[in-house]
């Protein structure tokens, strides 16, 4: 008889046997267990704020409890919602959408998800700017599409530029996946940036673009810029945003995705068959964090860019790391290849990102994630989103333990 695990092997579809588990999530759970264990470990491996929820957020949660929200939800969402996210892209991000353009997703990701299966057939290129969040290739190869990775270089803050991407679309690219601020490097495309990039799809009609902006306000550099403002392609663009990093509402999962009705419609049948309505309190927070302004947000982004230029300080002091400076989102994304070859106190050769980045947990006890996940083999991220004291003693045991790789 056929063993369980062999059982278990030939029942799974090729599909889930292809998919990847989440790198950021693998670490965060592998820190977990040495922490159950008594390790005083500090978790710098999730994209997760550590403040609280602001309580007036909470407070019209509670309100939504009391005021009987307990149906089941639209599929796009609230109508109140979607209107408050119109009014928000206009106000903030100069774009025009009507609430049939709005589809409100249980958090960016599933917004992320259900438009590269609405959107990409089998065989269908998607040109994903690297370094790059982990699920975008998952994604793609979960619709059957073919990643092209495009890596910007350590030079330009890890940015894609305008000529590469005209160097690499294809009559079989459709699409086009980037973040800014960028999950992992904290790197902001500027307007011009982007408007030279929106010249180079303009000249595609088949590409569209997927433009991730959750992180949108913890952003250091002032101006943010949503490529849909640029009239040829924003019928082709797919604005991505939700509250999970600007409001500190991670465990909320509301998200949503603006675009052109056809594209907003497919997004919405998509949805339709998987889950449904996002969640009813859910739902009425995230309008009054809307309706409750970026006060709280801004308050949030200040104490990131101090914990940001700490860190860089701190990072200052060790050698072998070259970090470029974020601009944005909450990371540090050094390059770590300096220490490839080199032997740990145990006799194990560091002979990748991965190594070090376990090394370090299990040696400095800091949780990190590797570059590799991110389509940066030579990078390690660092989450900066924790207090000051936890960020100056885990880079004093980074320093320490990277003292004893030889």
């Amino acid at each position: 008889m056929a063993s369980s695990a062999a059982l278990a092997a030939s029942v799974l579809s090729d599909r889930i046997s292809a998919l990847q588990e989440s790198q950021t999530i693998a670490m965060a759970k592998k820190a977990r267990e040495l922490i159950a264990q008594g390790i005083d470990v500090i978790n710098l491996s999730f994209g997760e704020p550590d403040f609280q929820t602001p309580e007036y957020i909470k407070d019209a949660a509670k309100q939504a409890l009391d005021e009987g929200y307990t149906k089941y939800t639209p599929v796009p969402g609230y109508v109140d919602l979607r209107q408050a996210i119109a009014d928000k892209l206009k106000r903030e991000n100069h774009l025009d959408y009507e609430c049939e353009n709005i589809v409100v997703s249980t958090g960016a990701k599933q917004a992320l998800a259900n438009t590269v299966l609405s959107l990409v057939n089998p065989g269908e290129e998607v040109i994903v700017f690297a370094p790059y969040w982990v699920s975008y290739e998952e994604m793609v190869r979960l619709a059957e599409g073919v990643s092209v990775t495009l890596m910007g270089a350590l030079e330009n803050d890890f940015k894609v530029t305008a000529a590469q991407l005209e160097a690499a679309i294809t009559p079989r690219t459709k699409l086009i996946m980037y973040s800014s601020p960028c999950n992992p490097t904290g790197s902001v495309f500027s307007r011009e940036e982007l408007a030279e990039i929106a010249a180079v799809v303009a000249r595609h009609p088949q590409v569209h673009i997927i433009a991730d902006e959750i992180y949108e306000y913890i952003n250091f550099v002032g101006e943010h810029v949503s490529i849909a403002q640029f009239d040829e392609i924003k019928d082709r663009v797919i604005t991505v945003n939700g509250f999970s990093k600007g409001y500190a509402m991670t465990g909320w999962r509301v998200g949503y995705l603006a675009a052109h009705k056809q594209i907003a419609s497919a997004c919405e049948k998509m949805q339709s068959q998987i889950t449904s309505g996002t969640c009813s309190i859910a739902q009425r927070a995230a309008l009054a964090a809307l309706k409750g302004g970026r006060s709280s947000a801004d308050e949030m982004v200040e104490a990131y860019r101090r914990r940001r230029d700490l860190v860089l300080e701190l990072v200052a002091d060790i050698e072998g790391l070259i970090t470029p400076k974020p601009s944005g989102a909450f990371y540090i994304f050094p390059d770590v290849s300096g220490f490839f070859g080199k032997t740990a106190p145990d006799g194990s050769v560091i002979e990748n990102a991965t190594d070090l980045a376990m090394f370090l947990l299990n040696d400095a006890h800091v949780a990190a994630v590797s570059g590799e996940a991110f389509g940066a083999p030579s990078c390690v991220r660092f989450s900066t989103a924790a207090a000051d004291e936890k960020l100056r003693e885990a880079f004093l045991r980074i320093k320490d333990s990277l003292k004893r790789l030889v």
